[in-house]
């Protein structure tokens, strides 16, 4: 594409608005609105050329993390990053010294690099010397830069970062300070700073995790495929609380039976133990069984032996 040129008109003395309106139909008959046909076509014309110059390099650029068509400068080590999460994977890393690691103060960012010229420059979302949109998407709070707007991404004022999935599917629980699905909003377990940790089986930090999370019915969190593969391995309970993760009542019918079809031994038969059921928090004393103990309270065999 050729160099794009900007044509400059002098002022010129301003008119009455009759004066203008005569003049109008005087040299165009065909005016539209006071604007003639040729003035509108130039105006499509300027305007398809600048959507051409803002959408080159539409999702042929950008990281791992994100489809973008700039780069930033970490204003903590004043280094060159695709993305935040590049930064981080990178300073980070188990063969970086654990004294020179950290995470990049996102919302201080500054200056970003234009992937297509190169300008460096402050955050901005169109490039000031070529033109060109860096990002479809774009924070100014969060600098956050993305061409691929099909992650329906939006701002949370609650969390303070960018969230993706639609404003209108998820609201913003101020208790557990993070966005849940729409369709909680009546019925999780408020659980304070729910997201502000990492996940219990792979350890990332969940609150700025880009895989999808879950909410267990005790109320903590964990990513979706954690969770998946916790089933995969036939475990069924929370792997903080130890509180039952789906329904279990089919289960505790097999295990009935199972405990009818098994009799203790006549030395255990009459053997009493304490137990702490993790489902419902009581502890009782009921008889002992190798297989399990069942919590006369809510009939969960999710219980643990403390005594006898």
């Amino acid at each position: 594409m050729g160099d794009v040129q900007f044509n400059y008109f002098p002022p010129q003395l301003q008119k009455t608005d009759q004066e203008q309106s005569e003049m109008s139909r005087n040299l165009c008959p065909h005016s539209i609105d006071g604007k003639s046909e040729s003035s509108i076509l130039e105006l499509e014309a300027a305007e398809s050329l600048l959507k051409e110059v803002r959408g080159r390099g539409l999702m042929e650029h950008g990281c791992p993390h994100y489809r973008r068509r700039c780069c930033i400068r970490a204003p903590c080590c004043n280094e060159i990053f695709g993305c935040h999460h590049c930064h981080n994977e990178a300073k980070n890393n188990i063969n970086v010294d654990q004294k020179l690691s950290h995470d990049i103060p996102r919302h201080q960012v500054e200056q970003v690099i234009c992937l297509l010229c190169g300008t460096e420059q402050e955050v901005h979302q169109n490039c000031i010397n070529c033109g060109v949109c860096m990002g479809k998407y774009f924070c100014e709070v969060c600098k956050l830069y993305d061409d691929d707007t099909s992650k329906k991404q939006y701002h949370c004022d609650g969390c303070g970062i960018c969230r993706i999935g639609g404003r209108e599917k998820f609201f913003h629980c101020y208790k557990c300070g993070c966005c849940y699905s729409i369709l909680l909003k009546d019925s999780h377990p408020c659980v304070e700073g729910a997201m502000h940790h990492d996940c219990p089986i792979c350890f990332e930090f969940l609150f700025e995790s880009r895989n999808d999370v879950t909410v267990l019915p005790c109320g903590h969190t964990i990513h979706q495929k954690c969770l998946e593969e916790m089933r995969e391995h036939y475990q069924y309970s929370c792997p903080l609380c130890s509180k039952s993760v789906c329904d279990m009542s089919k289960v505790w019918e097999k295990f009935d039976v199972e405990i009818e079809a098994t009799p203790m031994p006549e030395p255990y038969q009459n053997r009493m133990v304490q137990i702490l059921c993790n489902d419902c928090g009581k502890k009782s004393e009921v008889k002992y069984h190798v297989v399990a103990q069942k919590c006369p309270n809510c009939k969960s065999y999710n219980t643990r032996q403390t005594r006898g």
